[in-house]
C-alpha cells in the first residue's frame, strides 16, 4: 500500500532574467511546488492570489523594485516565510541592508552552485516546517490556556450551583461554536430533572428537549466514556467525572451545515471538561455545606427559643419589691442563666449562673443546672443556699469534670418578712448592694465577698453562706462576667465610666454607670447602653436586680 505523500511546500522564485527562472524551476520542481514571477510587482500579485508560501528566492537587482524592498513587504504580511536573496554584487552594505530590511535567511552570490543552493533551500524548508510546527503548538497552548481561563473566570463569577452550570454551558458552547450545548447534572447515577442549556441565536430551545433521551447521552450515562457521532449533524458527548464520581454529562451539537470538530478541538473540550468537573464538585460541596449550615442555624434558632423558654418569662410581682432580669447569649445559645423563684412559704430565691465556655455545650449544662436548681428550690422546705450549692455540685460535678467545664453561680434567698438576705457564691462575681444614699454620698457600693470555688472544680463543695439585711431603698444586683468583661469604646456618655478606650468595663466601670442612672434603675436600658458601645459581644451577658421599695 502506498503511503500518502505530504503536500509539497510552495517555493516562489522572483527574477527578471528568464534564464535564471528556468534554471531555478528545473532545480526545484521535483521537490517543491514552484511558482515563478518575472518581477517584484508580479510576485506581490501572486502572493495576493495564493497567500503564504514557504520559501521566496528573489534576485536583489530588479528594475521596478529592489529585492530588499520586495522582501520587506512580504515580511510584514507573511512573517513565517523563509526569504533567500540572490545577488551579483559583493558590496557589504548592500548585503547587510538585504538581510536586515528583508529579514533574509540566507544570501547567495551569483553565479551560484546548484548543490549549494539546494542545501540552503533544504535548510530553509526544514526551518519553515519547524517554525510552523512551533507556531501551531504555541497557538494550541495559548488557545487551551485561553479557553481554560475563560471557563474558570466564568465559573468563579457564578453565584451559586445552578448559575455555575448555566455559565459552563454558555462558555463552552460559545468557545467551541456549538449550535446547542447541554449540561445534564447526575446524582446517584441518574439524570436530574433540570439541565442547563445554551442555544445559538438561530436555534430554538425546544429542538434540544430530546437530548436527554438520545442514544449517545444514555451510552455515556451507562459506560462513562466519551461518545462521538462523526456523521452530520455532529454530536459530541462527554462525562464530567471527579474522583470516579459522575457529576454531569456534557452534550454538544452542531447543525448539519457545520463541520465536525477537529481533533484538537475535541482534545481541548476534554481538558476544559476536566476543569468544569472540578468546579462542579467544589460547587456541590459548597452547596451541601451551605445547606448543612442553614439546617444548623435553623436548629440553633429552635434551641435558642427552647433555652429562652427555660428562663422565667414572667417575674413575680410582689408588694414593696421590684425584680428585673435580662439575659443575652453571645451566640445562638449560651451558658448564662438566671432564676427567680417565689416559694409558697414566702421566700424569694434569686440566682445568676455562668457555665464556662459558650455555645451548645454550655447551653446543655445550663439546662441541667436550672433543672436541678428548680428541683431543689421546689421542696416543701428548701435547703439553705450553701446546702443547695453542695447538692448541685454533687449532682453535676462528674459531668462537669469529665468535660473540663465548671459553673460559677450566686444563689440568694430573700425573706420579705424579715428583710434578711442569705446568699452562697460559687466563684461568681461579687454581688453589689447600694442605695440612693450611697450615690448621694459618692460612696462605693457594698461588695458581698463571701465566696467559694466554682461548681465542678472539687468533688465536695465547701463554703459558708453570707447574710445581710436589705433595708428599704436598697438594691441587690447580680451580673455575669460577660458584662464586667465587656470591651467598650466610650463616647462622652461613657468616658467617665472606664479608664481607657477599648478597656474592659469591670465592676468599677459598671458601678460608675449605675451611679449615672440615678434613682430609677432600668436593667434593659443599662444593658442596651453597654451593648451599644460593645462592638462585638464576646460573652453571654446576664444581669438581675432586687430592689426593696
Amino acid at each position: 500500500m502506498r503511503r500518502e505523500s505530504k503536500p509539497k511546500l510552495k517555493l516562489l522564485i522572483v527574477d527578471d532574467e528568464p534564464d535564471n527562472l528556468d534554471l531555478l524551476y528545473r532545480t526545484f520542481r521535483r521537490d517543491y511546488d514552484v511558482i515563478r514571477a518575472e518581477s517584484a510587482i508580479e510576485a506581490l500579485k501572486v502572493l495576493d492570489e495564493q497567500g503564504e508560501v514557504a520559501i521566496i528566492i528573489s534576485d536583489q537587482r530588479m528594475p521596478e523594485m529592489l529585492g530588499t524592498e520586495f522582501l520587506s513587504r512580504t515580511a510584514e504580511r507573511f512573517p513565517d516565510t523563509i526569504r533567500i536573496v540572490l545577488t551579483g554584487y559583493t558590496d557589504v552594505e548592500d548585503l547587510v541592508d538585504a538581510i536586515n530590511s528583508g529579514k533574509v535567511f540566507k544570501y547567495i552570490t551569483k553565479p551560484w552552485k546548484p548543490q549549494q543552493l539546494e542545501v540552503v533551500v533544504r535548510q530553509a524548508a526544514e526551518t519553515y516546517c519547524i517554525l510552523k510546527q512551533r507556531t501551531a503548538d504555541l497557538r494550541r497552548a495559548l488557545r487551551r490556556e485561553s479557553s481554560v481561563n475563560a471557563i474558570m473566570t466564568a465559573i468563579r463569577e457564578s453565584l451559586d450551583y445552578q448559575n455555575m452550570l448555566q455559565t459552563i454551558v454558555e462558555t463552552i458552547g460559545i468557545t467551541f461554536d456549538a449550535s446547542c450545548c447541554l449540561l445534564h447534572p447526575v446524582e446517584d447515577d441518574h439524570l436530574r430533572s433540570h439541565s442547563a442549556i445554551y442555544c445559538a441565536d438561530e436555534i430554538e430551545h425546544s429542538e434540544c428537549d430530546c437530548d436527554r433521551q438520545s442514544e449517545l447521552v444514555q451510552q455515556v450515562l451507562l459506560h462513562r466514556s466519551p461518545q462521538l457521532k462523526s456523521d452530520h449533524p455532529p454530536h459530541l458527548v462527554l462525562p464530567l467525572t471527579y474522583q470516579q464520581e459522575l457529576l454531569a454529562i456534557l452534550s454538544l451539537h452542531r447543525t448539519i451545515e457545520q463541520p465536525m470538530w477537529s481533533a484538537e478541538d475535541i482534545d481541548l473540550i476534554g481538558v476544559v471538561s476536566e476543569q468544569a468537573a472540578l468546579a462542579i464538585s467544589q460547587a456541590r460541596l459548597y452547596r451541601r455545606t451551605q445547606q448543612q449550615a442553614e439546617q444548623i442555624r435553623a436548629e440553633l434558632a429552635v434551641a435558642r427559643q427552647i433555652q429562652t423558654n427555660l428562663l422565667r418569662q414572667t417575674l413575680p410581682s410582689l408588694e414593696k419589691l421590684k425584680v428585673q432580669a435580662c439575659c443575652h447569649p453571645a451566640r445562638e445559645v449560651g451558658g448564662d442563666f438566671f432564676e427567680v423563684y417565689y416559694h409558697p412559704q414566702g421566700d424569694l430565691w434569686l440566682a445568676v449562673g455562668d457555665v464556662s465556655g459558650k455555645g451548645v455545650p454550655a447551653a446543655l449544662f445550663m439546662a441541667s443546672a436550672i433543672s436541678v436548681l428548680r428541683r431543689e428550690l421546689s421542696q416543701e422546705v428548701p435547703p439553705e443556699p450553701d446546702q443547695v450549692m453542695r447538692n448541685l455540685n454533687s449532682i453535676l460535678s462528674d459531668d462537669l469534670m469529665g468535660t473540663n467545664c465548671f459553673i460559677t453561680m450566686v444563689l440568694a434567698r430573700y425573706t420579705p418578712s424579715t428583710n434578711q438576705l442569705v446568699y452562697a457564691n460559687a466563684g461568681h462575681i461579687y454581688p453589689l448592694v447600694w442605695s440612693k444614699q450611697t450615690i448621694e454620698a459618692d460612696s462605693e457600693p457594698t461588695y458581698l465577698k463571701v465566696r467559694g470555688v466554682p461548681l465542678g472544680i472539687l468533688p465536695d463543695w465547701k463554703a459558708i453562706a453570707g447574710s445581710l439585711t436589705l433595708k428599704d431603698g436598697e438594691i441587690f444586683l447580680l451580673t455575669s462576667d460577660g458584662i464586667t468583661e465587656a470591651t467598650v469604646q466610650p463616647d462622652k456618655a461613657l468616658s467617665r465610666s472606664i479608664d481607657s478606650a477599648g478597656a474592659m468595663l469591670r465592676q468599677t466601670g459598671l458601678w460608675k454607670l449605675l451611679r449615672q442612672t440615678g434613682e430609677r434603675l432600668d436593667l434593659k436600658q443599662l444593658l442596651a447602653q453597654i451593648q451599644a458601645h460593645n462592638a462585638i459581644q464576646e460573652d453571654d451577658q446576664t444581669i438581675l436586680s432586687l430592689e426593696v421599695l
